[in-house]
């Protein structure tokens, strides 16, 4: 299931970030801006409540297994980000751009973590494959 979402919530990322920057420059498309944040944040929730079911499944946890300690830790930062950005827009706590400001900080730490995991994915990978002959 994450080999499936994690791609889908990437390409919704980065619709939302180019949209997302688009307002900030031009001071046009809030809405559409607003939406794309929105949708990502559910893709957000939606990766996370299956990647805490895989974590239970396969560590009997169903957060901080130490496999994945600090990949979660800052899963926790990128959900607050993206809660307080939901918080924000429903109560209108910060003017538009102050909400287009929490949205970034929010996808600057989604990428952080999406780097946390493509480090830990590729070593595992790499762990798993045969060493190669010397001299090959």
């Amino acid at each position: 299931m994450q080999a499936v979402l994690a791609p889908v919530q990437f390409l919704v990322f980065l619709v939302s970030l180019a949209l997302v920057i688009r307002f900030m420059v031009t001071g046009q498309g809030e809405r559409i801006a607003d939406a794309s944040v929105l949708l990502k944040t559910f893709a957000l929730y939606t990766i996370m409540l299956t990647g805490c079911a895989w974590e239970k499944d396969v560590f009997g946890r169903w957060l901080f297994a130490p496999a994945f300690y600090w990949e979660d830790m800052v899963s926790m930062l990128v959900l607050a980000l993206h809660t307080a950005w939901l918080i924000a827009t429903a109560f209108e706590i910060f003017s538009v751009h102050g909400r287009m400001v929490l949205a970034m900080a929010a996808y600057a730490a989604y990428v952080v973590n999406a780097a946390q995991f493509l480090l830990k994915l590729r070593a595992a990978r790499l762990q798993d494959q045969p060493m190669a002959p010397r001299g090959a």
